[in-house]
């Protein structure tokens, strides 16, 4: 009984569908964070951080709805193929650096490089607060989840995004930014990112987790 309400998608067939979207929503949303945050947004000279901030809670939010309806071992699982899709991105856009391009493109083919030769260090930091935020995100939600019999979605998914922001964004921010930006804009970008996630997370994210497990669960299993 424990097992089915914990993981109440498990073994029916019907389940395949949402999780492929899920998966690749999850999938694309990070590999799209990663490009975005090779942009860096300041306001009034105080509030720095990636553009990447944006897109990355609602990849939180997937990673939330992973374990709810599948369970830990399915998000560590996606999780993984994340970072492996990751390695293909930082490989592929590294080759087309390296091939050469035509004189009357040489504008084009410069921004490019500019962009994509940035991109590996990033993705370096991502990947690291990656693995380190999200699995311990989706371990702290599933521990949770058994804490509280399934109950206060709410509190899980804003609960568990606190304690993997921190070992997402202190990684990915050193490693990415430190040394490009002043020590003074790299604090800024800290503290500005952690609460900036959160607060996407907890007034758009959880809403639209309740919708999407909401979908799932009406979708595969029949249920009101």
């Amino acid at each position: 009984m424990d097992k089915v309400s914990e993981n109440p998608l498990k073994n029916r067939q019907a389940d395949g569908m949402p999780l492929m979207i899920v998966t690749a929503l999850f999938v694309t949303l990070y590999l799209v964070s990663n490009i975005m945050a090779v942009k860096v947004i300041g306001f009034a000279g105080v509030f720095y951080f990636d553009a990447g901030t944006i897109t990355f809670p609602f990849a939180y939010m997937l990673g939330d709805v992973l374990t709810e309806l599948w369970g830990f071992r399915t998000a560590k699982r996606v999780i993984w193929i994340t970072f492996l899709c990751n390695i293909v991105l930082v490989a592929c856009t590294q080759i087309g650096v390296w091939l050469p391009s035509p004189d009357y493109l040489a504008e084009t083919a410069g921004a490019y490089n500019h962009v994509f030769t940035y991109v590996p260090r990033i993705v370096l930091g991502s990947l690291a607060g990656f693995l380190l935020g999200e699995l311990s995100n989706a371990w702290v939600m599933e521990k949770m989840k058994k804490k509280m019999h399934g109950r206060r979605l709410w509190m899980r998914t804003i609960g568990s995004s606190m304690v993997g922001y921190v070992f997402d964004t202190l990684p990915f921010v050193l490693i990415a930014f430190a040394g490009v930006v002043s020590t003074r804009e790299l604090l800024l970008m800290l503290a500005f990112q952690y609460f900036a996630k959160l607060i996407i997370e907890a007034t758009m994210g959880t809403p639209m987790a309740y919708a999407v497990i909401y979908w799932v669960k009406r979708r595969a299993l029949g249920k009101k």
